[in-house]
């Protein structure tokens, strides 16, 4: 299976109380830039879409209407992995914006630098080198 033009076929999706606030912390703290934004009447995330690389996150608000929102009303915190080439710098880029750090830039026994931090929703964002499915 491939993706158009490249294009990943995996999209995680995690939605939040203040999705807003989400995305700020998302592109000032953590390196992504914001590629679409879709607001509701109320003025609400309905859809937001982030990338990294060549990699996307989508991003919504929780409390709206339709069968994936009420699947995900009750879930918990999300685990998300993103390949970095510079995992000192995005660390201290973070660390600028407030992030909160768990795990500091750290190598990994597998070959790979690593950093972990929590968003202000209890999502997990990991940052390394490893490249799952590369080659070596």
């Amino acid at each position: 299976m491939a993706g158009v033009d490249g294009m990943p076929t995996i999209y995680p999706t995690i939605l939040y109380e203040d999705a807003r606030a989400a995305i700020r912390t998302l592109t000032q703290g953590l390196g992504f830039t914001e590629e679409a934004v879709y607001e509701g009447g109320d003025g609400k995330v309905l859809h937001a879409e982030l990338s990294c690389g060549n990699g996307r996150v989508m991003i919504g608000s929780k409390g709206h209407e339709g069968v994936f929102a009420k699947a995900m009303a009750d879930a918990g915190p999300s685990g998300v992995y993103v390949v970095v080439d510079e995992v000192d710098e995005h660390h201290a880029r973070a660390v600028e914006h407030g992030v909160e750090i768990l795990m500091p830039p750290t190598d990994q026994d597998y070959g790979s630098r690593d950093f972990m931090a929590r968003d202000a929703e209890g999502n997990v964002w990991t940052f390394g080198t490893y490249a799952p499915g590369s080659a070596g």
